[in-house]
């Protein structure tokens, strides 16, 4: 069943503009909790009959609430993970603590997806996106339809990094030149049409109240611990680095 809940999610990303947001909850002694939430009620509502056939789901089951771990998924992958290069084997050793939820019910047309993960540090995350690239040459039983990446296609076109020491808070992205080749040979494309109507939101929490952010579409929650910032998903598969943010604190 597992398997069908990532095919499901590549549907998701694949098929119909989703909204996409990227949490970081950081609490005062710098831990706190990363998450990318995807939002496809929009899909559901599109294709939900359809779907419940692909997951195989009857007619007194239409409601899917399920909860499981990467670090269950890579149990059952070992052998392919470990026939990975080592720096590949690392990336990836950086995703076993993320958890994954999906919520979907036709009746209501909700359909909501979350992978979530605590962190020590804020700058423990960078380098997820790595870990999401590796994913990809797994092989055998974990295809491209059945592979945890497949959901994230799109969202990995950058190495992230992430630094915060308490008086200010930096998101920086880097584009590799490989990357935004493919992405440019592909900008009048499919991939545009799919993302067209997808947005991308960074909403941050700090334990502090912001006094500035670089970017000047932020928005402030009323203490100014809150900031959001939105763009439509073409904008962050494209250009990354337009959601590049410097935050100071007070």
């Amino acid at each position: 069943m597992k398997s069908k809940f990532l095919l499901l999610l590549t549907f998701l990303v694949v098929l119909v503009g989703c909204n996409f947001t990227e949490n970081i909850d950081v609490q005062p002694d710098g831990s706190g909790t990363f998450a990318i939430e995807v939002d496809g009620g929009g899909f559901l509502a599109m294709a939900g009959d359809k779907l419940g056939n692909e997951l195989g789901m009857k007619n007194n089951a239409k409601a899917i609430d399920s909860t499981f771990s990467f670090k269950q998924i890579f149990e059952e992958k070992k052998d392919s993970i470990a026939k990975l290069a080592p720096e590949q084997q690392e990336a990836i050793k950086k995703l076993e603590n993320f958890v994954m939820k999906i919520k979907m019910n036709p009746e209501t047309q909700q359909l909501l997806f979350s992978m979530n993960t605590p962190f020590k540090k804020v700058n423990d995350l960078g380098g997820l996106m790595e870990g999401v690239s590796a994913l990809k040459d797994l092989k055998g039983k974990s295809e491209k339809n059945s592979n945890p990446a497949a959901m994230l296609e799109g969202m990995n076109n950058a190495q992230l990094s992430f630094n915060y020491d308490g008086k200010s808070f930096v998101r920086k992205a880097i584009v590799s030149k490989e990357a935004l080749s493919k992405i440019n040979a592909d900008s009048t494309g499919m991939a545009k049409m799919i993302f067209a109507s997808s947005k991308y939101t960074l909403r941050y929490h700090f334990p502090k109240a912001v006094k500035s952010v670089s970017n000047p579409d932020a928005m402030f929650s009323a203490d100014r611990k809150t900031i959001t910032v939105e763009y439509p998903f073409t904008d962050y598969s494209e250009n990354p680095e337009k959601l590049n943010l410097n935050v100071v604190f007070e």
